[in-house]
């Protein structure tokens, strides 16, 4: 019998964050500056990557020969920018976590966007203190899909990884929760994916962050009976 959660980790971009329309425009205005035209069309090729396997993509898309360090720390910038003045929360955001918090859960961010523009965004929006840990890409050698970033999250919070529930929006997010032996909620923005790719990738397919507080509960009230 699967053990009750006893955090939430949850991903950033799309998950709390309602950002995954800026990426494009974050990607275009990066891809301008080598003459690119960008348009969003490989929008779900890089959702929920690391920076690193994101520009690699890019320059193999177009065709590009800068080094992937100049272009990752390139889109860093432009992504602070657009973080620290631009991008909203979900309407849910805030009640959810209240509520999670109050059900005495461990709470934590662990995010492929770097903490130049993750911490101030949450800062931004109040949120900082709901969280326990703020894990950012750049404090991991491996970016998702690999499970490195939730294992540590997992060990900042002290709560063995069959106890945590993730949070994502991305394939390549859901990968790494799995790889590390987590169990995903997958809540897919309609907007940019369809949410039968995900049915078999997640353990929990959610509408929203709304429905979390309730599967939690039912896991607990399936681990009591």
């Amino acid at each position: 019998m699967p053990q009750p959660f006893y955090a939430v980790i949850f991903d950033l971009d799309g998950v709390l964050a309602d950002s995954e329309p800026w990426w494009n425009e974050i990607d275009a205005k990066l891809l301008a500056e080598h003459g690119v035209t960008y348009r969003g069309e490989y929008h779900r090729n890089v959702l929920g990557v690391s920076y690193r396997l994101a520009v690699e993509f890019y320059k193999k898309a177009f065709g590009l020969s800068v080094p992937s360090d100049e272009m990752m720390q390139r889109r860093g910038e432009i992504a602070v920018d657009f973080f620290a003045n631009r991008v909203g929360i979900f309407p849910s955001t805030r009640p959810v976590l209240q509520e999670l918090r109050q059900m005495n859960l461990h709470l934590a961010v662990a995010t492929s966007s770097l903490s130049a523009s993750a911490r101030p965004f949450l800062a931004r929006h109040g949120l900082t203190a709901f969280f326990e840990a703020v894990i950012t890409g750049e404090e991991i050698e491996h970016g998702k899909p690999h499970p490195d970033i939730y294992l540590r999250a997992a060990m900042k919070l002290r709560i063995t990884v069959d106890g945590c529930l993730v949070i994502e929006d991305a394939l390549s997010g859901i990968a790494a929760a799995k790889a590390a032996k987590m169990r995903v909620a997958a809540i897919p923005d309609t907007r940019f994916v369809d949410p039968r790719d995900y049915e078999k990738e997640a353990d929990y397919l959610l509408g929203s962050l709304s429905e979390i507080p309730a599967l939690i509960r039912g896991a607990d009230l399936a681990h009591s009976s």
